[in-house]
């Protein structure tokens, strides 16, 4: 599949990239692809090793005369970012990303395409099997479980790397170079709510709010774009007096992607249902004016269900029917939305340093109920630890007032910017040398690796630089063709460069 890829230039970059591409590699899932390397540098003689997460790093030693440059390695992480449209069935875990090519941009059908971080990692590989390239002592390093927890990057064993400079080939953004990133934090709300049998008087009903972009919840955090899980809660608020109770809720798959669908199953008095679907209809002409020019696919609907038979509870529910028996108490429907209406989401601060950078967000990216069972995954970033902790301990205070617990998982820490470092300088001239231009010097509002690798390996130099990719963690993700070539170019160059020795 994808064999189209191997007519696009740089060849040796697009050849490994397809093979990324037939290859399934959601977090978790990097093994089959981390065996295919070790088989590919193996038949190159190249030296492997794996550490006890999972990473993978792969040694080539210095060409001829280049002995004694500093060691460079080349970072990127395995996995991407799962994400499929809801009318695109998609098995991550089994199923090759099938690209095509649009107007310069290369793009997934129906899926997220991979090329966060694919493309760093097929640069990576063809830098290893280039032998007309200068260069001093080379390591790949290949990391596992970024997109989901940064757990490879976390764990990575310490004493393992020996290179002085690493280049980090996980940026976005064409004509940029990043040298600091924010950290960030899961925080995880959980509970167990009460719950009462529905009346006789009661109907059930299917709410859904789709047609959202989606995103990135760090970089496209300022973008003004909706957030399903908020936008439906705003909706189930609205539809309290109406009576409704929660029965189910569904509403984003990633902590690092802004929710692009959410759906409720709530429980209505059977005569208040034509109430709600008006009150749903004004609703919708709100959210698309509020969303005009950025999210304006939003889509609202609310769909009658019948109640399965109880009397036969092991037979599958027809279409367009629900088997709950159940709903949240009233009381309890109503303080899970209160709480849900009022937790921290979206920008929370812009930075004063470093004027148009986000400083502090919060994305509600993952939230669940069934049968009584709540649970909330929000990525909180910042670029200051303290905020972090504030929001973690916001998260705690608001829905402990519902008997929850909350809790902070994967805390990994920011890259503190350098911004006289030699490196830079070293890849600004060159920049400057290749393109005509001076590159932009950016700070990210996302969690790259770089600061969790810098505090286990604190004399490394690092910068970020990568290709134009745009929607990342959402189907829409797509790389512009040309910035690709331009991106392989510098970093060749670059690698040239720093064989020469380091700079008087």
């Amino acid at each position: 599949m994808n064999e189209h890829l191997d007519g696009l230039a740089p060849t040796p970059l697009w050849r490994h990239f397809r093979t990324l591409c037939n290859t399934p590699r959601p977090s978790g899932h990097e093994a089959r692809l981390a065996r295919t390397i070790v088989a590919w540098a193996s038949e190159r003689g190249m030296s492997h090793d794996f550490d006890a997460a999972g990473n993978l790093l792969v040694r080539k030693p210095a060409s001829p005369g280049h002995e004694q440059a500093p060691g460079v390695v080349l970072q990127g992480h395995l996995d991407m970012v799962a994400q499929a449209n809801a009318d695109h069935p998609h098995d991550f875990t089994t199923d090759p990303i099938e690209t095509y090519i649009a107007d310069g941009w290369l793009h997934a059908r129906g899926t997220t395409l991979g090329a966060d971080n694919g493309l760093g990692v097929a640069a990576a590989l063809a830098i290893l099997e280039d032998d007309t390239l200068a260069h001093g002592p080379l390591e790949a390093l290949f990391t596992v479980e970024e997109e989901s927890s940064m757990g490879g990057a976390l764990k990575l064993a310490e004493g393992w790397i020996e290179g002085d400079i690493l280049l980090n080939l996980d940026s976005e953004d064409r004509g940029q170079v990043y040298i600091g990133c924010a950290g960030g934090a899961d925080v995880v709300v959980e509970a167990n709510l009460p719950t009462s049998a529905l009346r006789d008087d009661e109907r059930v009903w299917r709410l859904s709010l789709t047609g959202l972009v989606g995103g990135h919840s760090g970089i496209d955090i300022d973008k003004g774009r909706g957030n399903a899980n908020r936008l439906l809660v705003r909706v189930l608020r609205a539809l309290e007096p109406c009576g409704a109770r929660l029965i189910d809720y569904r509403g984003g798959t990633l902590r690092n992607a802004l929710p692009r669908e959410a759906f409720a199953t709530l429980a209505l008095a059977a005569d208040e249902g034509e109430v709600a679907q008006a009150r749903l209809a004004e609703l919708q002409a709100e959210l698309v004016a509020e969303l005009a020019g950025v999210d304006e696919g939003v889509t609202l609907a609310l769909e009658a269900l019948s109640r399965a038979p109880e009397a036969a509870p092991a037979a599958a529910p027809e279409a367009g029917s629900v088997s709950a028996s159940e709903a949240l108490t009233a009381t309890a429907s109503r303080m899970l939305v209160a709480a849900l209406h009022v937790a921290p989401c979206g920008v929370e601060r812009m930075s004063v340093e470093v004027p148009g950078v986000v400083e502090t967000s919060n994305n509600l990216g993952v939230v669940s109920l069934e049968a009584g069972r709540f649970h909330l995954c929000a990525l909180v970033r910042s670029l200051r630890d303290s905020a972090c902790l504030d929001i973690a301990d916001r998260f705690r205070a608001l829905f402990g007032l519902i008997g929850a617990e909350t809790r902070l998982e994967n805390a990994y820490p920011g890259w503190t910017p350098e911004p006289d470092s030699p490196l830079l300088t070293r890849f600004r001239e060159l920049h400057q040398q290749q393109l005509g231009v001076d590159p932009e010097v950016k700070v990210i509002h996302a969690g790259l690796e770089c600061g969790i690798l810098g505090g286990k390996y604190p004399a490394l130099e690092m910068i970020s630089f990568g290709p134009q990719i745009r929607g990342a963690h959402s189907p829409d993700e797509r790389v512009e063709l040309d910035s690709v070539e331009e991106f392989w170019q510098l970093l060749r160059a670059l690698i040239e460069k720093l064989a020469e020795g380091r700079a008087a």
